[in-house]
């Protein structure tokens, strides 16, 4: 039996930058032939599609840690390392992509569509690149970034036109398979459907898909039976048809408490108030059954629902009931048009005038700097390197991180945290930070034996 998995959570995890390569130029009567360092490749990216073929999420149940390749390191002769691959994770059409706290970040519908979970570590670059009039031999380079890491909650909602509610056993199995070339599993015990099944019907010159859906039982919007792996498949309907069981020998049912208690469901899990309705009264091919749906028919009728009697078994009324899910469905398409003819509008939020780029915020006794810069400078950094982390704090002067700590009251000594508070790296500040630059008879990456080539 194959296994249906509608929801899952993916550990996705990028690749990382490739380090930039400090080296030297090297040839034979040419001793000082300057850096040649090359850039370290960037990180893959995770990235979803949406793939037609690929109908469950269950390859990510069984296998929910994912991650894409590395960025390869610079090489010396200017070569730069190869970037990291991209990992493509097929998913199924109506996808919806939310964090671990339930915050909506994609809603993937349409074959090709795309979104990148974790982008790829930016690669370091080479002491070639770093090199300036001014800092004509570098004898450092920048550490390739990490990639990003986040947990995901994979969810899969049917994208169907119609969906079949009712009760377990109420026949929207078979329905289904009358209607179209479908064959679900049909069987005379409850909750023979625990997967969606998906048929295309054609009426006239319109064409649909029916969605067959676990069956609902009253608390189905706790989680009871297979309550919400039904609801959330018919989130994505344009219409609803009830399909009613007018021959159940249970005690204590009929089609007007088994309605009561879908829409009761339906309201109770939300957003499905303004989907259209239709009744679908079922096995009237019975004949105590014909007579139930004829008697309970004008009090579904008074509340506004259509009424069609069918029966999936002998067919009966089977056609005019898919005439009427067709006109529900043109309707829906045709409203959907109207709202993408809407020209879309494209809002430009500029970054204010005065916007630097970081904060400094005063913590106590210590000041901690926030800004994408100065934690992406941090992270490229090696602190063994002393001209590296002189060239930070060149950096950090230029971007105002200096002049900003001194309005804010730091002094000598003070501890500076650059970074979020679970992975902040710790200075004790000098205003006059010169590391890597003692040993030097020039600015850093300066060479006096280079002057005056």
């Amino acid at each position: 039996m194959t296994t249906f998995v509608d929801r899952v959570v993916l550990h996705a995890s990028a690749g990382d930058g490739g380090h930039g390569c400090a080296s030297i130029h090297r040839e034979k009567f040419k001793p000082l032939g300057g850096p040649d360092g090359g850039d370290g490749g960037r990180g893959g990216d995770v990235v979803l599609v949406v793939d037609p073929q690929t109908t469950t999420l269950l390859d990510y149940h069984r296998g929910p840690h994912r991650r894409a390749t590395s960025g390869r390191p610079g090489m010396g002769a200017h070569r730069n390392g190869a970037a990291g691959e991209d990992l493509l994770l097929p998913v199924p059409e109506g996808t919806v992509v939310t964090t671990a706290s339930g915050a909506p970040l994609a809603d993937l519908v349409g074959a090709g569509t795309r979104f990148v979970v974790a982008r790829g570590g930016r690669g370091g670059l080479g002491n070639a690149a770093l090199a300036s009039p001014r800092r004509r031999a570098p004898g450092f380079a920048l550490l390739g970034e990490p990639g990003e890491s986040h947990d995901v909650v994979l969810e899969l909602k049917t994208v169907a036109d119609v969906g079949l509610v009712g009760f377990p056993s109420a026949g929207k199995s078979s329905l289904v398979a009358a209607l179209s070339a479908a064959r679900p599993k049909v069987a005379d015990y409850p909750f023979t459907t625990l997967v969606p099944h998906l048929g295309v019907v054609q009426a006239g010159e319109v064409r649909f898909t029916l969605a067959d859906v676990p069956g609902l039982i009253p608390g189905a919007s706790q989680g009871k039976g297979l309550g919400l792996e039904f609801l959330r498949h018919v989130e994505r309907c344009a219409a609803l048809v009830h399909v009613l069981d007018c021959a159940t020998l249970e005690p204590g049912r009929d089609p007007l408490s088994d309605l009561d208690a879908i829409e009761a469901e339906l309201a109770a899990y939300g957003g499905l108030a303004d989907r259209p309705r239709l009744v679908a009264l079922n096995k009237v091919d019975v004949p105590e059954a014909r007579e139930l749906a004829e008697l309970v028919r004008a009090d579904i009728e008074a509340r506004g629902l259509p009424v069609h009697l069918i029966s999936a078994a002998s067919h009966e009324g089977l056609r005019e009931l898919s005439f009427a899910m067709a006109a529900l469905v043109s309707a829906a398409r045709a409203a959907r048009a109207a709202e993408r003819a809407e020209p879309t509008r494209i809002v430009l939020r500029p970054a204010g005038v005065d916007d630097v780029g970081f904060t400094v915020v005063r913590e106590g006794e210590r000041f901690r700097v926030r800004g994408e810069k100065p934690e992406r400078w941090v992270r490229q950094t090696d602190f063994a390197n002393d001209e590296a982390v002189g060239y930070l704090a060149d950096r950090l002067a230029r971007l105002g991180v200096e002049d900003a700590l001194l309005a804010a009251g730091a002094q000598r000594g003070d501890e500076v945290l650059i970074g979020p508070e679970d992975n902040a790296v710790v200075f004790e500040w000098e205003p006059t930070l010169s590391a890597g630059a003692e040993h030097l008879a020039g600015p850093r990456g300066s060479d006096p034996r280079l002057e005056g080539r």
